[in-house]
């Protein structure tokens, strides 16, 4: 399997209604918004407070997508749950619907876990599931879930299956890290996302595939230009501005800042909206957001507006 380079995913926001229940139009909407900017799907990732989430939850929004006509092919959704059987089910799901590949989370609450416990939690979603249509991509954001995914699980997840382990996002922050699962792994084709765009250059440059980001959901037009220009003269300029941005949301909690950024832009306050435990940014977190944007002239160019 080759490496298909220079791909943008992003872990899409979640748009809830007063009483909490996801806002499905809006989401398709923004949807089609990041895929009109060339970047895929990663719904129900960190970003889209999939934690937050129900499995049914997951599988009606995941139907609406196709069901409005976005293409299977640019869905990669976040399927792994503590619970086996949750992750099954999510799974099998959006492989019926023919997706290009899944997101999956070791299992969270158990710290301390050792390598062998996790290859059997994904060896069993693996069988369980049971479709040789299944393709992972292995979650390793270990400074949220604590819960790392080492280089010698991945080599054993590769030797046992073949195929339908194929890649890995790396929120890890830490490019050594990173760096190594490209030396280790991709001359044989497997796919290696930066966690963030900072690292997107980089990435690239060491033969990875691209990068899966949050502030993807807010600034998807420069980050994807970035992943088909990295080769470019001006590909350190694009990158440094990309940093630039990327710094800006960073100064506050990042999941209510996309959301009070998607609702400035679009004019529809219901997007600064969160599920708790999540809270939406306060005034003063979003005077800080709002003015540092204005500084470097940030905008959302063609995002849906409405009120």
């Amino acid at each position: 399997m080759s490496i298909d380079t220079g791909r943008v995913w992003s872990p899409v926001i979640t748009p809830f209604t007063a009483d909490l229940a996801p806002d499905t139009a809006r989401f398709v909407a923004h949807c089609r918004w990041l895929l009109d900017n060339d970047v895929g799907l990663a719904v129900f990732g960190t970003n889209s407070e999939a934690n937050s989430l129900s499995v049914d939850e997951k599988c009606k929004l995941l139907d609406a997508l196709i069901d409005d006509g976005i293409p299977a092919e640019r869905l990669m959704p976040g399927t792994g749950s503590c619970a086996i059987p949750d992750a099954v089910a999510l799974t099998r799901h959006a492989v019926d619907k023919g997706v290009e590949g899944v997101l999956m989370l070791p299992p969270f609450y158990y710290k301390g876990v050792s390598d062998e416990g996790l290859f059997r939690y994904f060896a069993d979603v693996i069988e369980r599931v049971g479709d040789e249509r299944l393709r992972i991509y292995l979650y390793h954001i270990p400074p949220v879930s604590q819960v790392p995914i080492s280089l010698s699980l991945i080599e054993r997840l590769l030797a046992a299956y073949p195929g339908t382990v194929v890649g890995v996002k790396d929120s890890s922050g830490d490019w050594d890290n990173t760096k190594a699962m490209i030396d280790s792994f991709g001359a044989d084709g497997f796919q290696v996302y930066a966690g963030s765009e900072p690292f997107l250059l980089d990435t690239l440059r060491a033969g990875g595939a691209g990068c899966i980001s949050a502030t993807a959901n807010v600034n998807p037009g420069p980050i994807a230009a970035l992943a088909r220009q990295w080769q470019d003269d001006d590909a350190d300029d694009q990158q440094a501005a990309l940093i630039r941005t990327r710094r800006i949301f960073e100064s506050v909690p990042m999941i209510p800042a996309l959301k009070a950024a998607t609702a400035r832009y679009s004019g529809m306050d219901s997007w600064a909206r969160p599920r708790p435990p999540l809270v939406e940014l306060n005034a003063e977190q979003r005077q800080t957001l709002f003015s540092r944007l204005d500084d470097i002239g940030f905008d959302m160019p063609g995002v849906p507006t409405g009120n």
